[in-house]
């Protein structure tokens, strides 16, 4: 079943990165690095962006972070890294981004949470504050509402408006509805102070699937502002990448989403660049973008009871994404062939030939022959210890052929 038509939004250009309308969508991420550590922040948003994110966010809570930010972009920038960075603010952003121009400058946009900047009190002056900084500089920014940070005000507000109401929601269902129009009333406000339309990106993010469907189902109706949309606080390992696939996909299918994080809790010394591999994993699985070749393997059987084919298939899959950022500035599509390593002859040699360049291993009894097909056409037939290496150079040669020239000539 094919996606269903992309909600239309307004485009929103963050640093050159276009995010709604017809463009693609986008893959951001977030550091987890103590931002006054410049070396540590540059390191990582380097691996992150290697990685393919295209927007990085960075924790910005205190004047050391904030006088750190044009250190981390300047550096960034001279070593050939231009991913936008976006500056995250709670609390205290108004006061570091009047404080420290040279940062308001530096970021490519702010990150601003209504229900930690006084909105409702204080007649909204620090969430007008870091409005106008977003003017002044000509900088978008997103209005990110989560329900663990949720203005308190317009919950109590509508709770309480809810409670006289002669058949009332539940609890979970008013706080679903306050987080919404909190978005909405925000990016009204900011566009009373003066913002463009064109400059707002929303989110309304919580940490459970069915909620955060609906919340943004909601949204999406209320408003044509483009939408970062990810869970908060998804959790750890398996679960973490579970429940994210679970909520991206359903909205995703239905259009609704034109930026997205995986917001996973790394395993201890875990790789941060995690988070951007499962939300490309997403896309690709989706059809919506195409990021790294993708590896079919099959999962295994009293047939295949050697491991050889989960260590080829695994070497094939590193070998594939290590080799991205190389191929894709020489090879037009690459990101879109299909490889397959396959552990018997069941599916083996039919998934082979599905797709651009498949390899048959032999099972338990099998002969020990592994046909190679390309384009669904039998090439070679490898034997011995030298599989995986033999297999990688004829991979090698036919991106080279398949993808460098108009067709392939693989001889």
């Amino acid at each position: 079943m094919p996606a269903l038509p992309r909600r239309i939004s307004a485009t929103v250009n963050i640093g050159g990165v276009k995010v709604g309308g017809s463009h693609p969508i986008v893959v951001q991420s977030m550091t987890n690095t103590d931002t006054a550590n410049s070396t540590a922040t540059v390191n990582q948003i380097m691996d992150l962006a290697r990685a393919g994110s295209e927007l990085v966010r960075v924790t910005v809570n205190t004047e050391e972070a904030a006088r750190a930010v044009p250190v981390i972009v300047d550096t960034l920038r001279s070593f050939g890294v231009n991913v936008p960075i976006i500056g995250d603010f709670h609390y205290n952003g108004h006061l570091l981004l009047k404080k420290y121009p040279e940062c308001a400058r530096a970021l490519s946009k702010y990150r601003i949470n209504p229900g930690n900047v006084d909105i409702g009190r204080k007649q909204d002056d620090n969430f007008r504050v870091m409005i106008e900084a977003a003017i002044e500089y000509d900088r978008p920014v997103r209005i990110g509402v989560n329900w663990g940070s949720l203005d308190a005000s317009l919950l109590t507000k509508m709770m309480d408006e809810n409670s006289l109401s002669p058949e009332p929601l539940t609890a979970m269902d008013v706080t679903k509805l306050a987080i919404v129009e909190s978005a909405i009333r925000s990016a009204e406000l900011a566009e009373q102070v003066g913002l463009r339309h064109d400059y707002i990106i929303l989110s309304a993010k919580v940490s459970n699937v069915q909620d955060l469907v609906h919340v943004y189902e909601m949204l999406a109706r209320r408003c044509d502002y483009p939408l970062h949309v990810g869970l908060t606080e998804a959790g750890l390992g398996s679960k973490g990448i579970v429940a994210t696939t679970a909520a991206l996909s359903v909205l995703l299918q239905q259009g609704i989403g034109d930026t997205i994080r995986a917001s996973l809790t790394p395993l201890p010394n875990g790789d941060r660049t995690d988070e951007v591999i499962v939300c490309q994993q997403v896309l690709q699985s989706l059809n919506l973008r195409s990021f790294t070749p993708q590896v079919a393997a099959c999962p295994g059987c009293g047939r295949t009871t050697s491991t050889f084919f989960q260590d080829m298939a695994d070497q094939i899959q590193t070998y594939l994404r290590e080799q991205m950022p190389v191929w894709r500035e020489k090879y037009t599509g690459v990101e879109e062939m299909k490889v397959a390593v396959m552990g018997c002859i069941v599916n083996g040699p039919g998934e082979s030939k599905h797709a651009n360049i498949g390899i048959s291993l032999p099972g338990t009894f099998e002969s020990p022959v592994a046909p190679v097909y390309v384009d669904g056409k039998l090439y070679t037939t490898l034997r011995g210890d030298a599989i995986v290496a033999e297999f990688r150079d004829i991979l090698e040669k036919y991106v080279g052929q398949r993808y460098g020239v108009a067709e392939p000539v693989l001889v």
